[in-house]
């Protein structure tokens, strides 16, 4: 995808999710979210009625008169984006591709994030960790995260449009959560990967490293077709210090083979060939049973752990699936 590509989908995400956000979502976000506590408002003179545990004494005793503290709710939350971008995200048979929806997902929620005053912070990830954006606020910083998602890892990576460069606040935020990682027991000898790491999908890596640069509650979209096996317990740890909801993002083809004979098919991630006979009926229902046993045993394995499932088909729309799940999470809390 070239520099000039880059941009104009960038700009038709902006376009179309802005619509989405201005409409629907940022509401929906707002209500669903909240900040992790409460912080200082102001003092005011005592009234008959408000809890003695509230009265400043130091204002207090200065003027003679009690007054108490006013708090108001924190409203502010970072919003922390771990996406996938190992070699399977890149398979589309429609009109997306598995990467493409990761993006338009990711810009939905961070320009409502940035609608609502919220920082947003990105993780790539692959079988190492390739990119860690800290969060920070500005529909700029909004723009930077859409755009590393859709243009990482094409030939043109040097080339790739930047307005300007991170300011040194976040170079530094960036360099000090990389520099904790290294230091971490769990990252110790990461160079010598597999050499199909970079292909591969290892969400127990990218869990570990969210909780080392993550030092404060965070609410946590972990975007993945989760092509990847034993990462339930680094999910679970990563949802008891944050807020994690998993996000599968998947192509109908993974589930539903047409009929056009003998084909070869070849995993993104490890290279290995298979050659298939779709011209045979027991096959491609072996596939499509296989596919939706993978689908609802993932659903039923994080729901068991406490995690909140959405699923995103690059056939459908991004927005619908993002809804029902705000709309659940709302009921939820009214209960």
């Amino acid at each position: 995808m070239l520099t000039s590509e880059i941009i104009r989908r960038v700009k038709e995400i902006q376009i179309r999710t802005g619509r989405q956000v201005s409409d629907v979502l940022a509401g929906e976000y707002m209500s669903v979210f909240k900040g992790g506590g409460v912080e200082f408002d102001e003092v005011r003179p005592y009234i008959p009625g408000d809890d003695v545990r509230t009265i400043d004494w130091n204002v207090t005793a200065r003027s003679g008169q009690p007054f108490v503290k006013r708090f108001q709710e924190e409203r502010q939350l970072s919003l922390m984006m771990v996406a996938d971008v190992s070699a399977s995200q890149d398979f589309g048979s429609q009109s997306k591709s598995k990467r493409e929806i990761t993006a338009e997902l990711c810009a939905l929620l961070a320009f409502s994030a940035i609608h609502n005053d919220d920082k947003v912070g990105l993780i790539l990830f692959h079988g190492e960790i390739e990119q860690y954006i800290p969060p920070r606020k500005g529909q700029t910083h909004a723009l930077r995260v859409v755009r590393e998602v859709l243009a990482h890892g094409r030939e043109d990576r040097s080339l790739r449009h930047r307005p300007e460069p991170p300011p040194v606040a976040d170079r530094l935020a960036e360099f000090k959560g990389w520099w904790r990682a290294w230091r971490s027991q769990k990252f110790f000898g990461c160079v010598a990967a597999p050499i199909f790491s970079h292909r591969a999908t290892n969400i127990t890596r990218a869990m570990d490293f969210l909780m080392t640069v993550g030092k404060r509650r965070n609410v946590c979209f972990l975007v993945s077709d989760f092509f990847d096996h034993d990462f339930e317990r680094a999910v679970a740890a990563a949802n008891r210090k944050h807020d994690v909801i998993a996000v599968l993002v998947s192509d109908v083809r993974e589930e539903v083979l047409p009929d056009v004979g003998l084909i070869t098919l070849k995993d993104a991630e490890t290279g290995q060939l298979r050659v298939v006979d779709t011209g045979s009926r027991a096959f491609r229902d072996s596939v499509a049973r296989l596919g939706q046993q993978r689908v609802e045993g993932l659903k039923k394995r994080l729901a068991s752990l406490g995690i909140d499932f959405i699923h995103i088909d690059t056939s459908g729309n991004v927005v619908d699936p993002l809804i029902r799940f705000f709309r659940m999470r709302e009921r939820r809390i009214r209960r």
